[in-house]
């Protein structure tokens, strides 16, 4: 049973990431292809089970409240749900930061390719924050101040900057200071955008190689914080019956108590070592 289990989490596992990928590819790739629109059954199902990805601590410790007979796994899984909802926003925030500065750095190549052709800046500004998504588009929730500012000869250089305390816009405020020398010193607007697009992408490129080269890392950490249960496994599947050592007798309760407390620990600071050095 206990290797039935096993081999059923692997192969979910090993599903997740398959889906993963074949979302990062349908994205570079564009919906083109007319079958990418339709929906497999795995994918409602996830769709329906991401918004309640947190519950599933509850009912994971409800499980193994049955398998050991005893409350403690109940009540973990309970306190795990705000826990997981937490994470959750949390990496939603990190995605929609990143769309931002993709954003960014679209409206800064979409903005320069229209003045290059000869349209003039506030005229340019408007068509290529029409050519972007409103809810996508590089001047976040201030996109209607900027298109008013350039639709009416308004602040753009301040609508910009505004724009840009939205996590993962802080490119628009190289945008604002190219802009305004650009109108108040007549310089190039076009080369400026340029160099700011370019710098923008190295330095997105940059930290997507600096992720990719701290994911061993991250992995790792998350490997050895299901160790012990692994461990849990394979006693169980000897006959040592370490749930019933654990969740029945007193010193079980203060051994789980203590190692549990510095497994949390333990993964808390390995997570929080990787995401510091992604941050810098």
């Amino acid at each position: 049973m206990w290797a039935a289990a096993l081999c059923a989490g692997g192969a979910a596992w090993l599903m997740a990431l398959r889906n993963q990928e074949a979302r990062r590819l349908r994205s570079l790739l564009g919906p083109d292809d007319q079958r990418t629109s339709r929906t497999s059954p795995w994918r409602r199902v996830q769709a329906w089970a991401r918004p309640r990805h947190a519950w599933w601590c509850l009912a994971a410790g409800s499980a193994a409240a049955l398998l050991a007979q005893s409350v403690v796994p109940l009540a973990v899984g309970a306190a795990g749900v705000p826990l997981a909802a937490r994470v959750r926003r949390a990496r939603d925030a990190r995605r929609e930061r990143q769309r931002r500065g993709d954003a960014v750095i679209a409206l800064c190549g979409e903005l320069a390719g229209e003045v290059r052709a000869g349209r003039q800046p506030g005229e340019a500004l408007r068509l290529a924050l029409d050519e972007a998504d409103s809810g996508e588009g590089g001047a976040g929730a201030a996109r209607s101040a900027v298109l008013a500012a350039a639709r009416f000869g308004g602040d753009v250089p301040g609508a910009l900057r505004e724009a840009a305390r939205d996590p993962g816009a802080e490119g628009l405020l190289g945008l604002a200071a190219c802009w305004r020398v650009a109108v108040d010193r007549g310089a190039g607007l076009a080369a400026g955008l340029e160099r700011l697009e370019g710098a923008l992408r190295a330095e997105r490129d940059q930290r997507a190689d600096l992720r990719a080269q701290l994911a061993g890392a991250r992995s790792t950490a998350v490997m050895l914080a299901g160790l012990p249960a692994l461990g849990l496994l394979m006693g169980s599947a000897l006959g040592a019956q370490p749930l019933r050592v654990l969740f029945h007798t007193g010193p079980g309760l203060v051994c789980l108590a203590a190692g549990g407390a510095l497994e949390s620990i333990g993964a808390w600071w390995a997570l929080r070592i990787v995401r510091g050095a992604e941050e810098r």
